[in-house]
C-alpha cells in the first residue's frame, strides 16, 4: 500500500495548553507557529507516523508581561531552546475513534516520553475537493520533568504555578 503523507493545516488548528494559577484557576495560552506532519498507509491512521515542531516565541496567553516571562530562562528560555518538537512512537487503536500517541517530546533541552489520548474526528471532503481529517489530542505533563521549575510560594500555602500542564490540541490535516 502506497504511503499518504498529511500536512497540517494551521489556521483549523490550535496547540494549547492550561496551568492552574494560585491553585484555584487556569491560564490557558498556545503556540501560534508550528508545524506537523503525519505519515500513513493510506487512509489508516494506526500505526501512522507522526511528526511536530513548534516555535517556542510563538507562545502566548493573551497577557504581554506573562507572555515575556514565559519566554525567559525562568521558564521556556526561549534564547537557549528555541523549539518544541514532538515525534510519535506509536499510534494504536483503543476503540471506534480513539487512538493512543506515544511518542517524544522535546523541550527546553530535555527528551522525554509521553503518551496522549487522541479522538480522531474522521476523514471529510471540504468544499474544494481537500480530504481532511481531525484530531482532538489531550494529556497531562509535569513541567519539571523539562527542567521548568520555576515558582513561587504564597502565604496561603500551595504554590503561584502548578507543577501540571494539561495539553488540549486541535489539529486538522489535508492529505496531499
Amino acid at each position: 500500500m502506497a504511503t499518504t503523507k498529511w500536512a497540517v493545516d494551521p489556521t483549523h488548528s490550535e496547540i494549547g495548553f492550561k496551568v492552574k494559577h494560585m491553585m484555584f484557576t487556569n491560564v490557558s495560552g498556545k503556540f501560534q507557529q508550528f508545524e506537523a506532519a503525519i505519515e500513513t498507509e493510506g487512509d489508516n491512521f494506526e500505526n501512522a507516523k507522526i511528526s511536530f515542531s513548534g516555535a517556542i516565541d510563538s507562545v502566548t496567553t493573551g497577557n504581554a508581561d506573562r507572555d515575556t516571562h514565559l519566554l525567559s530562562p525562568d521558564f521556556f528560555d526561549a534564547a537557549q531552546y528555541p523549539t518544541i518538537t514532538f515525534t510519535g512512537d506509536t499510534f494504536k487503536k483503543i476503540s471506534e475513534g480513539d487512538y493512543e500517541l506515544t511518542g517524544t517530546l522535546g523541550l527546553h533541552g530535555a527528551e522525554k516520553p509521553v503518551t496522549l489520548a487522541v479522538e480522531f474526528g474522521g476523514l471529510a471532503k471540504d468544499p474544494w475537493g481537500n480530504t481532511k481529517a481531525g484530531f482532538t489530542i489531550t494529556g497531562k505533563i509535569n513541567r519539571k520533568d523539562w527542567g521548568l521549575n520555576w515558582n513561587a510560594a504564597l502565604e496561603t500555602g500551595g504554590v503561584l504555578v502548578s507543577e501540571e500542564v494539561r495539553l488540549n490540541i486541535e489539529l486538522q490535516f489535508v492529505k496531499q
